[in-house]
């Protein structure tokens, strides 16, 4: 994974008034979630990222691993889950996991296809079903993307995710679900039905 820095700011007014101010000064207020815990749940570290900070974490393909450094305290993380405005789709709200080098975890790695289809050779068309596949492992072992070769992938086939294996990492997502698939085009069934024509014709 991509290591990339961030700089944070720790809150001291958590509610939804304070944190409307925030975002109008474009800040985000933000949660920490580590291995500390409050009545057997995780203690959650409250604090902001400027959004020109965030947006280079959350728009773009990228999976990364964050250092946060929140006033001087270190923090090695992933971030979780965002909550976006549902009509500006402004991030409202960001939560982070904090990671070690000891403690496996789970999260969605992007899905890339290589090679050409023996499918698309014969006119059909190549199908992602599924962008991202989520994987168990420690954070160090976990790749950029996830590579699935689907050169001999034919027409009306699919790849599933129990079909798949990468070297030190636990495939977490439903073994049942479909990557990729060679769906039949319109131009393929013409082809089709032409050649079965001619084979008549010859016989």
């Amino acid at each position: 994974m991509k290591e990339i820095s961030v700089a944070g700011k720790k809150r001291v007014d958590l509610g939804k008034k304070a944190s409307k101010a925030l975002r109008k000064e474009g800040y985000v207020p933000c949660n920490l979630y580590g291995e500390k815990k409050v009545d057997g749940k995780p203690e959650a570290l409250a604090f902001t990222i400027a959004f020109t900070e965030l947006r280079k974490l959350i728009y773009t393909p990228h999976i990364y691993v964050i250092c946060l450094d929140i006033e001087g305290e270190k923090h090695t993380a992933i971030m979780k889950e965002i909550q976006f405005h549902p009509v500006t789709d402004a991030p409202l709200h960001v939560d982070f996991y904090e990671v070690n080098d000891k403690k496996p975890i789970t999260i969605g790695i992007p899905v890339k296809l290589n090679g050409l289809a023996q499918g698309v050779r014969d006119g059909g068309r190549l199908n992602l079903s599924i962008r991202k596949i989520d994987v168990t492992a420690p954070y160090q072992q976990i790749p950029e993307h996830l590579d699935v070769d689907v050169t001999a992938l034919r027409i009306g086939k699919s790849i599933k995710v129990g079909e798949l294996s990468f070297e030190g990492l636990e495939l977490a997502t439903s073994k049942d679900v479909v990557v990729c698939s060679i769906k039949m085009t319109r131009n393929a069934m013409a082809a089709a039905a032409a050649a079965a024509a001619a084979d008549d014709a010859a016989e």
